[in-house]
């Protein structure tokens, strides 16, 4: 086929009503940005743009050379720590390009009459469309969008694509004048490299279909098992109108009304602009979408691949909700799988290898109870280790059915409700237990209230909380401490050590359970069900006396994050998963957790004083007694503290412990069967989990001490 059966668009444009033309002169002074480029793009095709340097424009003109030779799509490595052991790789197996020739004609006419139907007429910028839509959005109080031609559009993807910083992605599509009249000039110089058919073609071999489609001749594998050039006009139509919005027109796992009603939208422009008939328009959409779906078959790893596979799921999830990777979570997945990034993740493989040893010695890999746990560094919120006694699978039928006698396979856990180590809509988390009762002990000391603050703390205590159940006396809660030896006079030393319910309670009171709730939120604590939403607001937070043992439902991931807060001297740092990214240009991005001092350093350095009771690894200005995970200490080599956690119905169990660089927590349950008690054979298990991962983690890296409190002791 020669570029001469090409179509050639016809000129298309209403008439200007005399409001519009009275608002376009009363607008003049906010169209100066837009006049040289626009002023430009009235020139016919064949006119030069050299003068344009000549009046001060040199930098809209500064054409980069991707413009011109986009890089190929490539494939995403990610890295361990130290940048060099591959862990996982995302990337599209299945391209097709295609040369202009192999472009049947009614995709060309489908694309240029939707998107661009004076593509053929102008420069790169569309004067018309340009001065249409100035009027029509500076009028109604806008930015300047619409009017992007194929050119413009082109540009704006390779830019994106091409970006070596999040700020750069986010500018190649943000919507102002600065941005728009950028556009103009590169798609104005691009013109003058570039022909309209190489245009075409490199636009319509790119530019994202859905589905892990990428290019015409993917989307017409993906979505039609066809070549391009056995596309029907009506198919042409369909697969065009996704270009606007891949997600919402997407026929296969969204609406097929909408995709029916975009595609005939398609064909009704092709009528407009002279391709079609108005019969031919009617035949075409006469037609279903006849679809004949198949597999794009666009990953390479990934998490399905990776032994690493819950770290792995859990980046590629982050990833998808980094704003500054495009405007929507199929934008930014896109990117990841084609934009050829080096990425070094925070995955200490060492420490994540010991720590699956740790947590299998414990429960073996498909046990009906799940075991994990999660390493965060202090200061930095680096996530170093997610380790389960499960397999990562994307396939809920592999080996029968789990303890609840669904088909998710023995051992395995299937995506759709993974993360199990960091929540999301289907697992929320589990109660942590006695291991929210440091919440307590930090607004208490944040109210002034010292360590050694005294309260004799009976085996049962009525407290001010209304609640009704059987834990209830005379209206109001009454829990119990775990042993009825437990009883007499406790410190804050003391009744951490040994948690002690009836003393912590007691401290809630003193300083408020809104306090309390406050401080948990502060340290990056999430309430994920309503239930949980409800009685943590503002509105309901004071009467919350539960909150203090741990009632509400959070994750691994959670708990580690808010107890390294501590030895990191009151600075919180929400978790990430990577440090760096090189991009396929060259460049790096640098990523950081955005940490905050969100409680005192004294305040930090007393809790901890007070969490090496636990552990028996020993307070430095206050005096233990005994603790409920003494073995944590006696496996550390170095300076540890940490918080045991049980619900009252033994449904799970945790523990929550840190070194001076490094925060782990784990829990036991049935992920599946959530009130399934876990036994009293089970209720040790996170904490000697705990005790061989930070013990390895020291041996790893054995650096630091805690610095004991100057202030809040006595």
């Amino acid at each position: 086929m020669s570029d001469s059966s090409k179509p050639v668009a016809q000129t298309w444009f209403g008439p200007i009503t005399a409001v519009q033309r009275r608002a376009m002169f009363a607008l003049v002074p906010v169209a100066v940005a837009f006049g040289l480029v626009v002023g430009l793009a009235f020139l016919p095709v064949t006119s030069g743009i050299g003068g344009l340097a000549k009046v001060g424009s040199e930098a809209v003109l500064d054409l980069p050379d991707e413009l011109v030779l986009p890089p190929a799509p490539e494939s995403s490595t990610l890295y361990a720590d130290d940048g060099e052991t591959v862990i996982a790789t995302f990337g599209d197996q299945y391209r097709v390009q295609l040369e202009y020739d192999q472009i049947p004609d009614s995709v060309i006419e489908a694309l240029v009459a939707t998107e661009d139907s004076n593509f053929f007429e102008h420069n790169g910028v569309d004067p018309e469309g340009v001065m249409r839509a100035l009027v029509t959005n500076i009028a109604d109080g806008g930015t300047s969008e619409g009017a992007s031609t194929i050119t413009m559009q082109y540009v704006r993807q390779v830019l994106s694509y091409t970006a070596t910083t999040p700020e750069e992605v986010a500018a190649a599509s943000e919507v102002t004048i600065d941005r728009k009249v950028k556009e103009m000039g590169y798609a104005l110089a691009l013109e003058e490299e570039m022909s309209k058919e190489d245009i075409l073609t490199n636009y319509l071999n790119t530019v994202y279909f859905g589905n892990g489609a990428y290019g015409i001749g993917a989307a017409a594998q993906v979505y039609y098992g066809k070549v391009p050039a056995d596309l029907t006009t009506a198919e042409s139509a369909m697969l065009v109108g996704l270009v606007q919005s891949p997600s919402q027109y997407d026929p296969i796992n969204g609406s097929s009304e909408a995709a029916l009603a975009r595609r005939d939208h398609v064909i009704g422009r092709m009528v407009d602009v002279g391709y079609l008939t108005s019969d031919e328009g009617e035949a075409a959409e006469a037609e279903g979408l006849n679809l004949n779906p198949q597999e794009a078959n666009n990953t390479s790893g990934g998490a399905i691949d990776s032994e690493y596979g819950f770290f792995v799921d859990y980046f590629e999830k982050w990833w998808e909700q980094q704003e500054d990777f495009g405007e929507t979570e199929e934008i930014r997945k896109a990117r990841l799988y084609r934009g050829g990034y080096e990425i070094t993740s925070t995955l200490n493989v060492e420490l994540q290898d010991a720590a699956q040893e740790a947590v299998e010695n414990q429960l073996q890999t498909g046990s009906e109870f799940a075991l994990g746990s999660v390493v965060v560094e202090p200061g930095t919120g680096a996530i170093q280790v997610m380790a389960v006694n499960r397999i990562y699978s994307n396939d809920v039928s592999e080996n029968g059915p789990n303890s609840a006698g669904e088909e998710y396979g023995k051992g395995t856990y299937p995506r759709t409700t993974n993360p199990l180590l960091s929540g999301n809509s289907a697992v929320a988390g589990y109660q942590a237990g006695s291991s929210f009762k440091m919440f307590t002990m930090l607004a208490a000391l944040e109210a002034g209230m010292p360590l050694d603050t005294t309260i004799y703390s009976p085996y049962q205590y009525t407290s001010q909380y209304p609640i009704s159940g059987e834990n209830s006396c005379g209206g109001y809660w009454c829990p119990k401490n775990a042993s009825p030896s437990e009883v007499g006079d406790y410190n804050m030393w003391t009744g951490f050590g040994e948690s002690v319910n009836t003393y912590f309670v007691q401290l809630e009171e003193r300083v408020g359970a809104d306090k309390v709730i406050e401080m948990a939120k502060r340290l990056g604590i999430r309430f994920h069900n309503s239930k949980d939403l409800s009685l943590t607001s503002e509105e309901s937070a004071e009467g919350f006396g539960t909150f203090t043992l741990g009632v509400t439902q959070n994750t691994p991931l959670e708990m580690a994050a808010a107890y390294a807060t501590l030895p990191a001297d009151g600075v919180y740092c929400p978790p990430v998963p990577v440090t760096s990214a090189q991009t396929i240009t060259g460049g790096t991005i640098t990523f950081t957790s955005g940490c905050e001092q969100v409680i005192d350093e004294e305040v930090a350095r007393a809790a901890v004083d007070a969490a090496r009771c636990p552990t028996g690894d020993g307070a430095r200005t206050g005096n233990c007694t005994w603790g409920t995970a003494e073995q944590v200490g006696a496996a550390v080599d170095g300076p540890v503290a940490g918080k045991t956690g049980t619900t009252d119905d033994n449904s799970t169990n945790w523990f929550v412990g840190f070194t001076p660089n490094a925060a782990a927590a784990a829990f036991v349950a049935d992920p599946d069967s959530p009130q399934h008690v876990v036994g009293s054979a089970n209720l040790g298990k996170p904490a000697n989990a705990i005790a061989d991962i930070l013990a390895a983690q020291w041996e790893i890296n054995g650096e630091g001490d805690f610095t004991p409190p100057e202030d809040l002791v006595h």
